[in-house]
């Protein structure tokens, strides 16, 4: 986290530059500090980056806003895209684990009375016992 003046003096502006930027909606402040002096975190600073290089090709301020906006949506994106993705990748180690378990136990429900197999199949819901029917379609 920085205060006004460090992280003005690492993106080499102005603390007036920041302020104004504040103003503007260009930069957020992550945080006020218990003796009140706002904090920006190192997105800021990347802000500030992707700001001054706008001005350079001569984009208007409210240009630069709204390629900040469409810039800080791809980040909650991509974010998102990576919470999928990691609860995708638990849900295929759980599916893995289930069909090690039926290819262990199919040869011994194989063997099993039709009488057994009904008496098991009616501790099921119909939505397990139409998964677990799928499941051995698909790997047997």
């Amino acid at each position: 986290m920085y205060r006004i003046g460090e992280i003005a003096k690492r993106a080499d502006v102005s603390k007036r530059t920041i302020d104004y930027y504040t103003q503007l909606g260009l930069l957020q402040v992550e945080k006020t500090s218990s003796s009140n002096y706002r904090l920006y975190s190192e997105n800021a600073l990347d802000d500030i980056h992707f700001i001054e290089k706008c001005k350079e090709l001569k984009m208007s301020l409210n240009e630069i806003k709204d390629r900040l906006e469409w810039k800080r949506a791809d980040v909650l994106q991509q974010a998102e895209h990576e919470k999928y993705l990691k609860q995708a990748q638990i849900l295929a180690s759980h599916m893995k684990q289930l069909e090690d378990e039926i290819t262990e136990l199919q040869p011994l429900f194989d063997r099993l009375s039709i009488e057994e197999k009904t008496r098991i199949a009616k501790m099921l819901s119909p939505e397990k016992a139409a998964l677990l029917q799928s499941l051995a379609i698909l790997f047997f």
